[in-house]
């Protein structure tokens, strides 16, 4: 049971040495080139169509390729993007010809049955009136 402690305490004593040794002070090559890419595992090995002349950078191609959303960047709402109009400015909603909202603007035909006295019981004893 002290064995254990012991090997603690001498394990904390013990001079310690790291296995990875680093070489020198760290520093960025000045030789990386940075111009754009294709990614190796890139299907048709090429940049996208028109990337280097409409995009200086690939976080500028990024910010406009990722969000076609509300969340994009660029989208305000003095440029009638999201919020730009009032809900009443968009006109009513409705829905297209033979799309439905809710199942009681259906036909008669594809209404819920109503439940019977019966199953609203069997439903609310979990079944057990059922055998009684």
């Amino acid at each position: 049971m002290f064995a254990s402690k012991v090997l603690r305490q001498a394990a904390q004593l013990a001079e310690r040495t790291p296995s990875i040794r680093f070489i020198g002070k760290r520093s960025v090559p000045s030789s990386v080139d940075h111009t754009p890419h294709p990614h190796p595992a890139s299907p048709t090995g090429s940049l996208p169509q028109g990337f280097t002349s409409s995009h200086a950078s690939f976080s500028s191609y990024r910010d406009h390729a990722q969000q076609f959303g509300p969340l994009r960047k660029t989208i305000t709402s003095s440029s009638g993007g999201v919020g730009g109009l009032a809900g009443s400015d968009l006109g009513p909603v409705a829905p297209p010809k033979g799309y439905y909202f809710d199942r009681n603007d259906l036909p008669a035909r594809f209404h819920r049955a109503p439940l019977t006295a019966a199953e609203i019981e069997a439903i609310e004893t979990g079944g057990a009136a059922a055998f009684a």
